[in-house]
């Protein structure tokens, strides 16, 4: 019985410990499965769905599209990984602090972090993976294995576009194929017997299941990337909500514990919802992801 309560304890501490390893320190473990999970798919468009079309006359533009995006992709994920997302130092401290206006709600002035000792400029936080403080702090990314910050967060953007781009344009090359592979055959009007030796026409899962039992790496390759599109499309769209309405993912998250605070300059018996004081308008917010504001900018106005 002792043994019994011993083990599950040991292995629920060996998995804090390797979650906690995983994912609260650098490591590029995510980048290599990243890397590795482009490979797989483009070397089975490139070996299969690529040759097939080829054979079938599909236009040569719409089969280099998937390339041309995963060029523009690779070139964001270099950018993005490599960029110093806006790392708060002691000397660069006391002028960041005069970029944005503190709120009072979600950063309060004065507040000096602990591990960096330097004082917080409004809209940062201090990572626990990358060890720093990072201006305009939007998350820590293990796929690019680097905070997200004001420096680099408009290449992020882009790199979230251009990789749900990809998988959408593949996505779509390998359904047409498989499409124009069924018109070519007829097998959408065809019939089979049932059970009960009766004559009925083709649904769509026999298809499917057709298809699956002739090309299984192509259809499994398509259904991997339709759901790959489908959940960088969501997080591609919430990502694009966040710029426009100049807000970044931390903020986001804090605001939503902040429902019912006080500002400094309101009554303590009137709560009032956080609202965001940082949003410009959404030309405007687009573009401060793309070019952050600098002190000397936020002096003019």
């Amino acid at each position: 019985q002792v043994l019994s309560l011993v083990i599950p304890t040991q292995l629920q501490r060996l998995t804090q410990r390797a979650l906690h390893r995983l994912f609260h320190t650098r490591s590029c473990l995510f980048v290599v499965l990243h890397v590795a999970l482009q490979a797989a798919v483009f070397g089975e468009y490139t070996w299969e769905v690529f040759v097939y079309c080829w054979e079938l006359q599909f236009h040569l533009l719409l089969l280099l599209l998937p390339y041309l995006l995963l060029a523009g992709n690779l070139g964001c994920f270099l950018l993005c990984s490599r960029a110093n997302p806006g790392t708060v130092t002691k000397s660069n401290a006391a002028s960041l602090v005069k970029v944005y206006a503190y709120d009072g709600v979600l950063f309060q002035r004065g507040l000096v972090c602990p591990t960096c000792t330097v004082e917080k400029p409004a809209r940062s936080k201090h990572c626990s993976v990358c060890r720093t403080c990072v201006h305009r702090f939007d998350h820590h990314c293990v796929w690019v294995n680097n905070c997200i910050g004001a420096s680099n967060a408009g290449v992020f953007l882009l790199y979230l576009l251009s990789l749900t781009a990809t998988a959408g344009a593949i996505a779509a090359v390998t359904a047409a194929l498989l499409i124009h592979l069924l018109l070519l055959s007829n097998a959408m009007h065809g019939t089979y017997l049932d059970a009960q030796g009766q004559e009925q026409p083709v649904e769509i899962p026999l298809l499917v299941q057709h298809l699956f039992l002739t090309f299984p790496r192509i259809v499994f390759m398509l259904g991997f990337v339709i759901l790959l599109t489908l959940i960088l499309g969501g997080y591609c769209s919430f990502s694009l909500y966040l710029a426009l309405t100049n807000q970044t993912t931390n903020e986001w998250c804090k605001a939503r514990r902040f429902g019912g605070s006080h500002l400094p300059s309101q009554p303590q018996d009137r709560p009032l919802v956080y609202k965001n004081i940082y949003s410009k308008g959404i030309w405007r917010n687009l573009k401060e992801i793309f070019n952050p504001p600098t002190v000397l900018e936020r002096k003019k106005k």
